[in-house]
């Protein structure tokens, strides 16, 4: 044992590998004489129990049967074998054996536990005196490191025979023969099919037909019961949020029970800031498979006057250039200031998993990110994506200026302020140009010198120093955007939002499983008719597939495009400013957030009142009480406007308004 460091540190290249994928030493006397031993990572311990669980011969569910833990200083000369943590993983088909006591033979000997433990009366059909068990220590000289210790490698019981698996003749045509429980992706699975809407019955239906689609049960997921799912479905039914009255210890107690989905954890200090990094498996799944060679990017402080704390979420791109959340990042300073303390460890996570997987580029949604970490940690390239300066301005001036011809020169002149570094004047004299030539628009410059002048300086030198992402992505991120405020901001969590608990809670439960079962749907071609259709697809992807000749340009004028109509070819829309990500349009899309025709008018015919009130007080009054009438009614369809719940008013009745 005093040879151990000396051992090499094996790291199989697979996701999940086994005892096969190792070189195993038998140590020679003292306590472990007999014991094979290896060395590897720390960070791959899970990835071993899995493998070792997934035995073609021996399928098998290891459990941890003890564990213990040291903190470090509290060994003044530890041994070469000494450990930080210690976790024993048994076989759950033993080491009790109540095969005997289960067939009514027998003296009932066997009964009693080999580990002293007690009996699991919830077990008793499983314990098959199974001895396979091996120890991990996670070395006190050596934190990084897992010592495994292999104490039986092979699953028999106290005879040597086997006992359970495909070579124990008396256990063919049982369970027995399969891993005890259900494996955790098919459980994820499930939960995830429970989360999303899907009821028992058709969860169960649909398991039955994967398992009659591969001709019959194979393994342990193949014999999934309507009990296992009846109890996955009460325990969603009784789970909270609140694991404690106080929000901080609640999250506390969130993190210890779901250490596996957390890469980074950091309690507020005095000193320190809040920071909560959170990826499941699934996640990260996809951050490996759609990731590599490929793109991710930071989609930050949403959520900034609602929220306890902002969420920052971590995107990568499917084949569709449609968003999907690899990770979140909570935390109670400005994510792009800290982000060297936890971007390394979230690389760490998906190397360990695939060593060859690699990104293209980065993308940041806020100029004052440290990108030096990012070079550093994914040695790639760092863009500036501006869809959220863009979405801020576009929402502005459809909302404080009336006349499309301005809004459209203004939201122009905003590109040219933005890119003033790349077109020849500084942003100072562009800015004042800009505020000159527009200084009767004065909703819209209180917003913009309150809001935005402070910063513009900050993202010009974003703009100068980084390239700028292209318009598909950012297409993708607001899709993304839209569809977390649609599902977050629900009126009835509305006192929820304060807790950082509940944050985690949904983020892991319901809005995971909605990205779940897209993937799940696109793979299957199941539960298509459950998917949220207004998110299918974002609006650059929906733009692919116009064909070249519904889009007219006029080479006299390039300042402007019409498209037909993909829906009614009678209708044929402009585009201003085409080719930039600074263009507008005058179709429903576009104009979303342009304040409703009947609020125009509604403010219009105030103005009127107050510019030439009605002399007789009784009609003031009256008319007073219909305007607030009419405001409220106006107030609910702008209400159903905003959420996509109002139908649009047919061209006819749109141009008799106009």
């Amino acid at each position: 044992m005093e040879d151990i460091l000396s051992l090499p540190v094996q790291d199989p290249p697979f996701a999940e590998f086994s005892a096969a994928h190792l070189k195993w030493v038998k140590v020679e006397g003292g306590r472990l004489g007999g014991d094979d031993i290896a060395l590897i990572p720390y960070a791959r311990v899970d990835n071993f129990v899995k493998g070792e669980s997934s035995n073609a011969e021996c399928p098998a569910s290891f459990r941890i049967e003890s564990s213990r833990k040291r903190s470090e200083g509290s060994i003044s000369k530890p041994r070469v074998d000494g450990y930080l943590e210690y976790t024993l993983y048994w076989c759950s088909y033993g080491p009790e054996d109540y095969r005997e006591c289960e067939s009514g033979t027998g003296d009932g000997s066997n009964s009693k536990p080999a580990s002293g433990k007690g009996s699991r009366p919830g077990r008793r059909h499983m314990m098959r005196g199974c001895l396979c068990h091996f120890t991990v220590k996670r070395l006190y000289t050596r934190p990084l490191l897992a010592l495994l210790i292999y104490n039986q490698r092979k699953h028999v019981d106290k005879t040597g025979a086997p006992c359970h698996g495909l070579l124990d003749r008396d256990a063919v045509g049982t369970r027995a023969m399969y891993a005890p429980r259900i494996s955790e992706d098919l459980r994820q699975k499930v939960m995830s099919m429970l989360y999303a809407g899907i009821s028992l019955d058709n969860v169960i239906q649909h398991h039955m037909d994967v398992v009659q689609g591969h001709g019959g049960p194979h393994n342990r997921d193949d014999f999934l019961t309507r009990n296992d799912v009846r109890n996955m479905e009460r325990l969603i039914r009784n789970s909270s949020h609140e694991l404690d009255a106080n929000d901080e210890c609640s999250i506390k107690m969130w993190v210890q029970r779901h250490q596996k989905n957390v890469f980074y954890f950091q309690e507020q200090t005095d000193s320190e800031p809040f920071m909560l990094g959170i990826q499941t498996d699934w996640q990260l799944q996809q951050a490996i498979r759609c990731g590599h060679d490929g793109l991710i990017a930071a989609h930050s402080a949403f959520g900034l006057k609602k929220l306890k704390y902002p969420l920052c979420s971590l995107l990568v791109f499917d084949s569709s250039h449609n968003a999907i959340p690899v990770a979140w990042v909570i935390t109670s300073s400005f994510v792009g200031q800290g982000i060297q303390k936890w971007i390394g460890l979230f690389a760490e996570r998906i190397r360990t998993k695939d060593p060859r997987w690699r990104l293209n580029a980065f993308l940041v949604d806020d100029p004052s990110f440290e990108v030096s970490p990012i070079r550093e940690v994914f040695q790639c390239r760092v863009l500036l994506c501006v869809w959220h300066i863009r979405r801020a301005w576009i929402r502005s001036l459809l909302k404080k200026c009336s006349n499309f011809d301005v809004q459209q020169e203004m939201f122009k002149h905003l590109g040219w302020v933005l890119y003033c570094t790349r077109s020849g004047p500084n942003v100072l004299d562009a800015m004042e140009e800009f505020m000159q030539v527009f200084v009767d628009q004065c909703a819209f410059m209180h917003y913009f010198k309150t809001q935005w002048l402070p910063s513009i300086e900050l993202w010009v030198a974003g703009v100068r120093s980084l390239p700028v992402a292209s318009p598909e992505l950012l297409a993708a991120i607001e899709s993304y955007h839209l569809r977390l405020k649609s599902k977050l901001f629900k009126d009835q969590q509305t006192n929820s939002w304060a807790r950082v608990d509940w944050l985690t809670h949904f983020l892991t439960t319901e809005f995971h499983s909605l990205y779940w079962l897209d993937q799940y749907s696109v793979e299957t071609g199941c539960f298509e008719n459950l998917r949220d259709k207004s998110f299918l697809s974002n609006a650059w992807y929906r733009a692919l597939h116009i064909a070249d000749v519904d889009v007219i340009l006029d080479e006299q004028n390039l300042e402007y495009a019409k498209v037909i109509s993909q829906t009614d070819r009678s209708l044929a829309y402009t585009v201003w400013n085409p080719g930039s990500e600074f263009s507008l349009c005058n179709c429903r899309w576009a104009t979303v957030a342009r304040p409703l025709l009947a609020a125009q008018v509604y403010r219009q015919i105030l103005l009127t009142l107050l510019q030439n009130p009605p002399d007789d007080p009784l009609v003031l009054e009256h008319a007073i009480l219909h305007g607030t009438r009419l405001q409220q009614d106006i107030k609910g369809l702008e209400d159903l406007s905003n959420s996509g719940l109002l139908q649009p008013l047919p061209p006819e009745i749109m141009l008799k308004w106009r």
